[in-house]
């Protein structure tokens, strides 16, 4: 059996998971420090991972946000081998990702 899905559906079903995000940037950007906020100004957001393929995601974001936004270039890619690097380098890396949460 198949089924037709229109785009204006998909857009309606990813509407409120993509307010959710943008709620969450912008709550991120509200509790940077003040040097780091400085470097995202000057440098501005890469997005990674599969969301960020979203069709006018990064316009969105940087229209919410008032910063350059990029897609990384293998962004579906990005998070395991980052992840990847973590993991080979994890005594580096303890102290900043074993925080407790606050």
């Amino acid at each position: 059996k198949t089924i037709k899905i229109t785009s204006e559906e998909i857009r309606d079903a990813l509407r409120e998971p993509v307010m959710m995000i943008m709620t969450a940037v912008k709550q991120a950007l509200e509790k940077t420090p003040p040097e780091l906020a400085a470097d995202i100004v000057d440098q501005g957001i890469i997005m990674t991972g599969g969301g960020s393929l979203l069709k006018n995601f990064d316009r969105l974001i940087a229209k919410e946000t008032g910063l350059n936004v990029r897609v990384a270039e293998n962004p579906l890619e990005c998070v395991v081998r980052g992840s990847g690097k973590i993991i080979d380098n994890l005594s580096l890396y303890e102290k900043i990702i074993m925080q407790p949460a606050k």
